[in-house]
């Protein structure tokens, strides 16, 4: 399979581009929303794992901290869109990861 483009097109794509960003990400086929979520939560959950001091499922005795699931958060990241993350519950974790001051 061979691409063919002429000038014109490359000129089109990049005014395209330039006027709305995402359609770059509509282009490649990634869902940068989803991306950038599951990112942010994988980063909240290993803060929640230094911070109780163990792994999931792991469990120490005498210990009455553990996970409690977690809660949907959604905020709007510039040029991006609405991203969602889940934000992992336990009784004195606060995110040290600050989004737009939403904690």
């Amino acid at each position: 399979m061979q691409l063919e483009v002429n000038v014109p097109e490359v000129f089109k794509i990049f005014k395209e581009i330039c006027v709305a960003p995402e359609k770059l990400f509509d282009m490649m086929r990634l869902d940068l929303r989803e991306i950038a979520g599951n990112y942010l939560t994988a980063l909240m959950e290993w803060e929640l794992t230094v911070h109780l001091g163990r792994k999931r499922y792991e469990r120490r005795p005498g210990s009455v901290n553990h996970r409690n699931g977690s809660y949907a958060r959604h905020f709007t990241i510039k040029g991006v869109g609405e991203v969602e993350i889940k934000v992992p519950r336990e009784r004195k974790f606060r995110p040290k990861l600050c989004l737009c001051n939403v904690w």
